[in-house]
């Protein structure tokens, strides 16, 4: 199945070695997901998780981009043709939904869900971590 991962999860992923967030990422590549990436997610991504304080102490931003190129190899590349901006209470979650969408994906992973309130009308729906991984589990 494919899933979108909000930028959430990769921070949360790269800062701790415990929880949800990093089981999925260190399960990449998966039987039971694969992640979708649109360039725009991808320079959300670059952004965020080569900034210092995202950066855990022994890494640098040269290992962040590693971190990202593989990601970026694993997952399943969509174009998107289509804006429906504003959908969502925050435009910046728009670029997922929209991803999801066109990838033909029902979920979006993330730590923020009240932040895709309204995306069920799509058929996709926000999950945590947490959730996610119950799931990928109960469907193995």
């Amino acid at each position: 199945m494919r899933v979108v991962f909000d930028t959430s999860v990769l921070v949360a992923a790269v800062r701790s070695r415990q929880g949800a967030s990093f089981a999925l990422v260190n399960a990449i590549p998966s039987s039971a997901f694969q992640i979708c990436l649109s360039v725009s997610l991808y320079a959300e991504w670059q952004d965020v998780l080569t900034r210092q304080e995202n950066l855990p102490p022994d890494r640098t931003a040269e290992d962040a981009w590693r971190f990202l190129r593989y990601l970026a190899s694993q997952a399943h590349l969509q174009d998107i043709h289509f804006l429906w901006r504003p959908f969502l209470r925050d435009s910046d979650d728009d670029m997922l939904l929209e991803l999801a969408f066109a990838a033909g994906c029902r979920y979006i992973v993330t730590h923020n869900i009240r932040d895709f309130a309204g995306c069920e009308c799509l058929g996709i729906q926000a999950v945590t971590p947490n959730q996610f991984l119950n799931l990928t589990r109960a469907t193995s």
